[in-house]
């Protein structure tokens, strides 16, 4: 488990970026169930779309992402220093099955798949209630940036 103060020293990404609220179970090296509570006061809802607010697809994957970086990083044990990024190589079979909208809460599924030539192969599945809302297979690598 990790709260969002532990999230925040994995993680690069700040407000209004940062999609993982919470990290509800972790098998090192294995899997991560993480979560993202999406409120209405997300600033993607005023133009996405103004008369029936929806969470955009794009920024599902990016929550799933987000879930596997962390997934990666606690299986270094250690936290990345602020030289490290974990970049997206590829997203593949993404499908979208129902939509995400204010007050859902998005439940982040990901698997390490497997890891070959420093790129690491998520199965990833996010889902609202139990209903599967995306899902998507990840490639990351990480990088040092100078």
């Amino acid at each position: 488990m990790m709260d969002i103060y532990q999230i925040l020293k994995l993680l690069p990404h700040r407000y209004p970026f940062l999609l993982v609220d919470r990290v509800v179970e972790i098998d090192r090296g294995k899997r991560i169930q993480a979560l993202k509570n999406v409120s209405v006061n997300e600033p993607f809802f005023t133009g996405h779309f103004p008369a029936r607010p929806v969470m955009p697809g794009v920024l599902i994957v990016e929550a799933l992402a987000q879930a596997a970086g962390l997934l990666s990083f606690d299986m270094m044990g250690e936290a990345p220093d602020s030289n490290t990024v974990f970049y997206f190589v590829g997203i593949d079979n993404a499908r979208f099955k129902r939509p995400v909208e204010p007050g859902d809460q998005l439940i982040l599924d990901v698997e390490l798949d497997r890891i070959k030539g420093g790129i690491y192969k998520f199965k990833c599945v996010a889902r609202v209630d139990g209903n599967v809302a995306c899902e998507a297979d990840i490639m990351c690598t990480m990088r040092t940036v100078a």
